[in-house]
């Protein structure tokens, strides 16, 4: 007769979380030292805290391992396929605001759009020999965005850091990547294409699908949803 709650273990994420809930009566605190990932909930009974990293999140709701959880909604869409099958959203949290972007070169002056993208990427695997490279870390979310535009011919590559340099550096021609202020970009003489982003994440709170939920744990949702003003 417990649920467990799943909230990022530490950084603004973590205090902008506990933040949310204490707004609408419920305390989530850290517990142990600061080594230790253990924490409670207080003000509504039958609920248990979990700390994790905001990316461990989705896999656990998918797994079943969680029954909620707080993460980028861009986390979700990245590392589950079929997400709306394992996860549902309970509510946007109105924090943790960031966009999925392309980017590239300021200095391709005839690049805007993603058809001019398609364009270039093809003349650019005529004259290379290889095929236009994109570094992200969103593998699924930009190739399913590219697929749905009709751009084809590109690569992307793998990058988990520093994903603005990498033209830079020449390791890429264009980037896809989570921007917030844009500020990053600028520095690195990037432009982001036009047409709106590829996604516009923000902190949310998520229900899985894919846990056992007995009576007495759909009751504490319901209390929690009550105490959170959720609509049912």
């Amino acid at each position: 007769m417990t649920i467990k709650l799943g909230v990022p273990s530490k950084g603004r994420l973590m205090e902008k979380t506990f933040d949310w809930f204490a707004d609408r009566g419920v305390t989530l605190a850290r517990t142990g030292s600061e080594r230790e990932y253990a924490g409670a909930v207080m003000g509504i009974d039958g609920i248990e805290l979990v700390l994790l990293s905001a990316g461990e999140i989705p896999r656990e709701l998918a797994a079943g391992r969680i029954h909620l959880g707080v993460t980028g909604s861009d986390l979700v869409r990245e590392k589950l396929g079929l997400w709306e099958e394992k996860v549902g959203e309970l509510a946007p949290m109105g924090f943790g605001h960031a966009d999925l972007i392309i980017a590239v070169p300021k200095a391709w002056v005839d690049v805007t759009t993603l058809d001019d993208l398609d364009a270039v990427a093809a003349a650019f695997r005529r004259r290379h020999g290889f095929r236009l490279r994109i570094a992200t870390k969103y593998h699924r979310l930009i190739r399913d965005y590219l697929r749905d535009n009709g751009v084809a011919d590109y690569q992307l590559v793998d990058s988990q850091g520093a994903t603005e340099g990498t033209v830079k550096n020449e390791t890429a021609e264009a980037i896809a990547d989570i921007t917030s202020t844009g500020e990053t970009l600028r520095a690195n003489h990037l432009k982001v294409l036009s047409g709106g982003p590829v996604h516009r994440s923000q902190a949310t709170l998520f229900k899985s699908r894919m846990a056992e939920w007995s009576k007495d744990d759909r009751r504490i949702l319901t209390d929690l949803k009550d105490r959170l003003g959720l609509e049912d």
